[in-house]
């Protein structure tokens, strides 16, 4: 198996950072390899988050994963927001740095959604070029994650997947591959998942995302609210298989339950590492 492009540690088996769960965490310590906060909870907040957050940071690694960078859009690229993510990694020694291959607004609007992008040559060129100025200002890789999607454009010329390792390849950033995005997107566009997976250039990916969804029987939702559905595991054993062991963490960002739940559903993928692990011994 390829390690990743970059050498970044795989750090086992994470949880996202939430409010509900700091005063678990802080008392108990529990046995988890790091976690993830939401960059944007942190970026314009002070008090108890970040006084939460240091400590937090003390005892456990952590990545950062955002929402806002907005690669794809065609604004300016919002260098004083660059700045803000920079000084928090750098406040909390962030293993990386994550956001999505979408776009989240236009002409200064946030959206607060992550829309998705054209596949074609077009936007390939202007999205890499963003990606390239983007790195070259926080002084590290960015690592971007492929989005869920309800609709694709008429003018795609390539499947999102091709879009997603050309990208990768040509800008040299790293990739958070979510497989449950992966499935639901699959579903909603009546691709093959597998065929997605066989195609991601495995040393570019630097983490794993897991995460539950809604079934609406014509269509699925991305609402992190819920178990890892079974065809998603089966999944994620294929993508280890193909890329290889990599940090892994498991999104509940809505209903959320208390933290052993969210715990005991993030520890079901070491049953996977562990299957991987040996048949790569």
């Amino acid at each position: 198996m390829k390690p990743n492009r970059w050498g970044f540690e795989d750090l086992g088996l994470g949880i996202g950072l939430r409010t509900t769960h700091f005063t678990h965490i802080l008392r108990e310590n529990p046995d988890v390899g790091f976690f993830e906060i939401l960059t944007e909870n942190y970026l314009d907040t002070g008090g108890r988050p970040l006084f939460i957050l240091d400590q937090v940071a003390e005892r456990y690694p952590i990545v950062m994963h955002g929402v806002s960078m907005s690669v794809g859009s065609t604004d300016p690229i919002n260098f004083g927001y660059l700045d803000k993510v920079k000084a928090l990694a750098e406040r909390t020694k962030a293993r990386w740095v994550s956001d999505h291959v979408c776009w989240t607004g236009v002409v200064g609007r946030n959206t607060h959604d992550l829309l998705p992008l054209p596949y074609n040559e077009e936007t390939l060129r202007h999205v890499v070029s963003r990606i390239r100025t983007i790195q070259d200002y926080l002084e590290r890789p960015l690592v971007l994650e492929n989005a869920s999607t309800y609709l694709e454009f008429v003018p795609s010329s390539m499947p999102e997947w091709e879009f997603i390792a050309r990208m990768a390849e040509e800008a040299d950033c790293g990739l958070l591959f979510d497989v449950n995005n992966v499935y639901v997107s699959a579903f909603n566009h009546g691709f093959d998942p597998v065929e997605y997976i066989d195609n991601i250039p495995g040393d570019r990916v630097c983490h794993y995302h897991l995460a539950g969804h809604t079934h609406c029987g014509t269509h699925i939702l991305d609402t992190h609210s819920d178990y890892v559905v079974d065809p998603v595991w089966e999944l994620f054993g294929h993508t280890i298989k193909q890329v290889g062991l990599r940090a892994t963490l498991l999104e509940w960002d809505a209903n959320i339950p208390p933290f052993e739940v969210v715990y005991n559903e993030i520890m079901k993928a070491r049953t996977w590492r562990e299957q991987e692990a040996s048949h790569a011994a």
